[in-house]
């Protein structure tokens, strides 16, 4: 950490009392932030000119959800991968690769640069290695990219990297990634995060290809160097589970930034009682569009 390293304030965007509150993604199209509050299996579209945030209730537990190129969402549910229409409220099923797995559930997900469709599974009861990284292609169909994970995570991509976090490992890792088939290779650990740090959980890289990384247990995001995965720059917030972000707003210089309360004491919720909340920092870096999916 450079002498020269900036630190600044999150601000609360919106009031809530989300039990996981994660995967935010910004339609620059309708002004718009969707974000997911997993276990209550509920999926938000806020409106920052007006402060609204409308609730959709999934029916079940909602791990991530992606904008479409020709409108509309993807989700990835406990039942499968599915498109949602937020219009008229109409969920349709896409495939369910872990249909034998009852006792897993989707956890993170985001599109890639070539409009596929990413999404990790993790066991309720937390069992290591028992979830596994997939990918719904433009043609949905669903491929297998890693095996044995615990609790997917974030994600992010450049031009031939991709980057994935496997939270209680605590690594960033960062793997050859190959845009026209979607494969990945190589894996090698671009940052591991210290215990005091929390662990690292949600990411979104800026224009720059520095990476934004959630720090649950941590009170702060912090933005690091894609090469030598230094701490370059940190938002602190006033709450310990910090989950995931995103850049929004018209220029992409809002940073979204998701936080939980799942099991918190009554007293805890007393200490940090805008743990659930989502909030915002405007930072001076630029993030780009998110990738929509293709099918």
């Amino acid at each position: 950490m450079g002498v020269s390293m900036q630190k600044m304030e999150a601000s609360m965007e919106y009031q809530h009392d989300a039990t996981l509150g994660e995967g935010p993604v910004w339609d620059e199209r309708e002004g718009r932030l969707y974000w997911v509050d997993i276990l209550s299996g509920t999926l938000f579209v806020y409106d920052p000119v007006t402060n609204r945030n409308k609730a959709h209730d999934l029916g079940e537990h909602l791990g991530a959800v992606g904008l479409r190129r020709e409108g509309g969402l993807v989700v990835a549910l406990q039942s499968g991968f599915a498109f949602y229409d937020p219009a008229e409220r109409k969920i349709t099923p896409i495939a369910d690769p872990e249909a034998d797995r009852p006792g897993n559930r989707f956890n993170d997900g985001k599109c890639d640069p070539s409009g596929r469709f990413w999404a990790g599974t993790m066991s309720y009861e937390l069992e290591e290695g028992a979830g596994s990284l997939y990918c719904l292609n433009r043609g949905l169909e669903v491929a297998v990219r890693l095996r044995g994970v615990t609790i997917s995570n974030g994600m992010a991509w450049d031009e031939d990297r991709f980057f994935f976090i496997d939270t209680p490992t605590r690594q960033v890792m960062a793997f050859a990634y190959d845009q026209e088939s979607g494969t990945v290779a190589s894996p090698e650990i671009l940052r591991t995060v210290d215990e005091g740090e929390g662990y690292p959980d949600g990411m979104t890289i800026d224009r720059e290809g520095a990476l934004w990384i959630a720090l649950y247990d941590g009170y702060k995001v912090i933005r690091i160097d894609p090469v030598s995965g230094e701490t370059l720059f940190e938002v602190h917030l006033p709450v310990p589970q910090v989950t995931s972000c995103t850049f929004g707003g018209a220029s992409f210089r809002e940073l979204y930034i998701t936080t939980a309360r799942e099991h918190m004491s009554e007293e805890e919720i007393q200490r940090w009682p805008l743990s659930g909340s989502l909030f915002k920092a405007s930072v001076p870096f630029g993030g780009s569009p998110a990738a929509r999916f293709g099918g």
